[in-house]
């Protein structure tokens, strides 16, 4: 019985030879696992790839086949169907420094030198480092960019803030908006999650009060409204209240971000902490922020990157950034020709995506940073 049993899972001949699986990873896997998977995804492929091909070529052709070379002058725009480069040449110090003396530009580089030296130190160098850099980068850096932009000071010739412009107040902008954001952002979160009532009512007020108008009406109240509410003899000034109007708005939509990186973190983490003998600041500073922060990173990243369009805003209160003072060469009689124009906006939008670009890509190298530390811990 006990042999017939056994007979009867014991092979009595050799299983069917079988093709080696199929290559499953590489671009080919790939695409044809997400691309070309069935008949509906080819067909949508290759209809994409053809409306991609169509406009990349009408791209391509207006931008370098029948562009003027940059070294043309305008009878170049003028005789061509392309894009007309010489008004680019020709106006790239006034895209990039705006109406600022041509005289003191220099300040203007200097200062853009030494956010790039702190932004590298801050990347590049150790924990200790990089501490440092971010303290300089917070603290000391804005105070002597703002004496080298304004002057007045060190025996340097006072500028206005009307004559700032171009793509250097474009970046001013959005990094004060990013500086003040996400440290408000944090505390407003903290805010509305609260236990004291008080507080988290103010939070939410402030938050909602924010979030429910559009940046362009704030822009415009601070500008044209508030100075009638200030007594007679005050007055401020109409970058600083941009500034403050941007970082405001902004804060509102980064609390939002930071309050859903909070509540990702598992209760565990909180117990874990009161277990080590924690304090509550102690695990929101040391445990539960620094996590939350790290989920968020490509929503922050979206936030920023949204900041850093919306600037162009600014132009409907008088303070001409790179996008306005495209809009303001174009307005230029000398420079008339029929594709000037679109090789303005074209212009500002090869400089916007290498930005937001950038952006983007430095966010995700700290992501795959943060997940080989995590891997290391596990």
């Amino acid at each position: 019985m006990m042999q017939d049993r056994e007979a009867r899972f014991l092979r009595v001949r050799y299983a069917p030879a079988v093709a080696p699986p199929q290559r499953s990873v590489g671009a080919f896997a790939w695409m044809r696992a997400n691309l070309f998977s069935s008949f509906g995804n080819a067909a949508l492929t290759l209809g994409a790839l053809a409306l991609i091909a169509y406009a990349a070529s009408g791209l391509i052709d207006f931008a370098l086949v029948s562009a003027a070379p940059p070294q043309g002058d305008v009878n170049a725009c003028r005789a061509r169907e392309g894009a007309c480069w010489p008004f680019i040449a020709a106006k790239l110090d006034q895209f990039v420094y705006g109406r600022y003396p041509q005289a003191e530009r220099w300040r203007i580089d200097l200062a853009g030198g030494l956010l790039v030296a702190a932004v590298v130190y801050f990347v590049v160098g150790g924990r200790v480092r990089s501490r440092m850099a971010l303290l300089v980068l917070a603290v000391a850096y804005p105070v002597v960019a703002g004496f080298l932009l304004a002057g007045g000071v060190f025996g340097l010739p006072a500028v206005e803030t009307a004559l700032w412009g171009g793509l250097s107040l474009t970046i001013l902008i959005t990094l004060v908006g990013m500086a003040a954001s996400l440290p408000l952002g944090i505390l407003l979160a903290l805010g509305r999650r609260s236990a004291w009532p008080l507080v988290r009512l103010l939070s939410i007020i402030f938050i909602e009060f924010w979030r429910g108008v559009p940046l362009i009406t704030v822009l415009f109240m601070g500008s044209v409204m508030l100075p009638l509410f200030l007594p007679a003899g005050i007055s401020i000034d109409k970058l600083l209240r941009a500034l403050i109007a941007v970082a405001l708005f902004s804060s509102a939509y980064m609390a939002e971000v930071v309050r859903g990186g909070l509540q990702s973190i598992p209760k565990g983490q909180y117990e874990a902490a009161r277990g080590l003998g924690l304090s509550g600041a102690q695990t929101m500073m040391l445990i539960i922020l620094p996590q939350a922060l790290a989920n968020v990173i490509p929503a922050i990243v979206n936030t920023f990157t949204a900041l850093l369009k919306e600037t162009t805003l600014v132009l409907i209160i008088g303070l001409f950034d790179f996008l306005g003072m495209i809009q303001f060469g174009l307005t230029d009689p000398a420079w008339a020709a029929p594709t000037t124009a679109y090789t303005g906006y074209l212009f500002a939008a090869m400089v916007f995506w290498a930005l937001c670009f950038g952006l983007s890509r430095y966010a995700a190298s700290i992501e795959r940073g943060l997940a080989r530390s995590r891997r290391g811990f596990q």
